[in-house]
């Protein structure tokens, strides 16, 4: 099993619209692409960094569905958030693979 780990760093003036968006619309848009079993969303309370901060997780059973995941349906995705909040965050993101 993998995670897909993308974290967002966003300005505090756009933080509370992008939440909303994530939860009515962006992450139900990922979960309907049927590659990941399962997502989370949280908030770092012990940022370093200006701004506010979340992580949004996403479970993959196999690395062959995150590899879909990205060549089939995370350009538009990711397009659309970068459109919609452009200049107000900075994003991370990171596979890791569960071992235990």
């Amino acid at each position: 099993m993998f995670l897909y780990n993308v974290t967002l760093i966003l300005e505090d003036a756009a933080a509370e619209e992008w939440l909303q968006w994530m939860q009515d619309v962006h992450i139900p848009e990922v979960m309907a692409t049927g590659m990941f079993v399962s997502n989370r969303l949280l908030k770092v309370v012990d940022s370093p960094n200006e701004g506010v901060t979340y992580c949004a997780q996403y479970v993959a059973e196999t690395l062959e569905q995150y590899n879909k995941y990205q060549e089939e349906f995370a350009p538009a995705l990711q397009a659309e958030l970068n459109e919609k909040y452009k200049n107000r965050f900075v994003a991370y993101r990171s596979l890791m693979e569960f071992v235990g």
